[in-house]
């Protein structure tokens, strides 16, 4: 049996009469940006995060990018974040000029909340907190500290779409939520599309301004801006996707706790559950002292598997200028090291489940 990592044409074929029925009413209807249904898209989106705006952009990192630039941050700031994120968490920060500032990662993989003070300088403008593999982050004690320093909070809701902290959704605790509609996501989109959430009216304006050439009229342009704009095929296929997200996430907590249950090698560390948080499983990520071994073992056994991420953006070679070093970061090094991500997609079979399982439970370590 051959195990991919992950197989998106399941998930099309899930509603694929649907999403038929959406791309030939977008072609027919002759309007391709920012139109009608990018407006549904971005009322829809809003109100299933409790948010009172949705600005749909190009990618995950556009909304990064534009809500940090709608911020003001820029040259001379400093932007806290978690040292395991992916690298669009920090390019959306260096994109502006901002300088990130990493912080180790707790247990749960997201910002140990007890070394964010520490980093915190007059430079300091904002916390980004990530919602890492589909885990809400501590936001409680993120809020409180953002709120005690007067520093802005952004999120980094990428992976976390219909996660929630203390029954609040991911994306709410600060003034803007950045989301990811990659194909791969948990609301994934059939191409690159991002969007940012906010309850603050002018900096909503203002990133509706900068996806578009910095203009709220057409050919008149009040600042410079770019062009990301998220278009009418994809925002419709999203607001089909949107609809039917709840039944997609209790598929991914349900394959999540299969594994939960029936992963027994003491080699392995299976994910926790911080208290307060929900998991919506983007991810189903375990650690192995061995994962090198452990991932050639499982493709050798036609499993394949991800490693988010091998290389932490402290260490990556774009940021040789910022001058980290290795051992500068060792838990998320460590974290660098250990974590594979384990076959998780819409679809998956109970005999797919199985072979993947007990492959695992017969790794052995030297």
């Amino acid at each position: 049996m051959e195990i991919k990592s992950s197989i998106l044409e399941r998930q099309y074929r899930k509603y694929a009469s649907e999403y038929q029925k959406a791309a030939i009413e977008v072609l027919e209807s002759g309007w391709y940006v920012l139109g009608k249904y990018c407006k549904k898209f971005e009322h829809e989106f809003a109100a299933y995060i409790g948010s009172r705006y949705c600005i749909g952009v190009n990618s995950g990192q556009d909304a990064l990018t534009l809500a940090i630039r709608a911020l003001g941050i820029g040259l001379g700031d400093e932007v806290i974040v978690p040292a395991n994120t992916y690298i669009a968490t920090v390019l959306g920060i260096t994109e502006n000029g901002a300088t990130p500032v990493f912080v180790e990662p707790d247990e749960y993989y997201n910002l140990d909340v007890s070394k964010i003070e520490a980093s915190i300088t007059p430079r300091t403008k904002a916390i980004m907190a990530v919602h890492l593999y589909g885990q809400a982050a501590n936001m409680a004690q993120i809020k409180e500290i953002a709120e005690r320093y007067h520093l802005y909070l952004l999120e980094d809701c990428a992976q976390s779409h219909g996660a929630a902290y203390d029954g609040q959704m991911t994306g709410t605790f600060g003034i803007a939520g950045c989301f990811s509609f990659y194909p791969t996501k948990n609301l994934g989109a059939f191409g690159d599309a991002g969007a940012v959430v906010t309850d603050d009216k002018e900096l909503a304006e203002k990133i509706q301004m900068l996806r578009n050439y910095g203009s709220r009229k057409k050919y008149y342009n009040e600042i410079t801006g770019v062009n990301s704009r998220l278009d009418e095929m994809q925002a419709a296929f999203l607001t089909i996707k949107l609809s039917h997200l709840d039944e997609l996430t209790q598929e991914h907590l349900s394959i999540a706790k299969y594994y939960d249950t029936h992963l027994l090698n003491p080699c392995i560390i299976k994910p926790s559950i911080r208290c307060g948080s929900t998991h919506v499983y983007h991810q189903y990520v375990i650690r192995c002292h061995q994962r090198n071994k452990l991932q050639k073992y499982l493709l050798e056994n036609s499993i394949q598997t991800q490693i988010h991420y091998p290389v932490p953006p402290h260490l990556a070679e774009c940021y040789e200028s910022l001058g980290y070093h290795k051992g500068d970061f060792p838990v998320t090094e460590q974290y660098a090291d250990e974590v594979l991500s384990l076959p998780l997609y819409i679809g998956m079979t109970i005999d797919e489940l199985d072979y993947t399982i007990n492959t695992i439970n017969k790794f052995m370590m030297e």
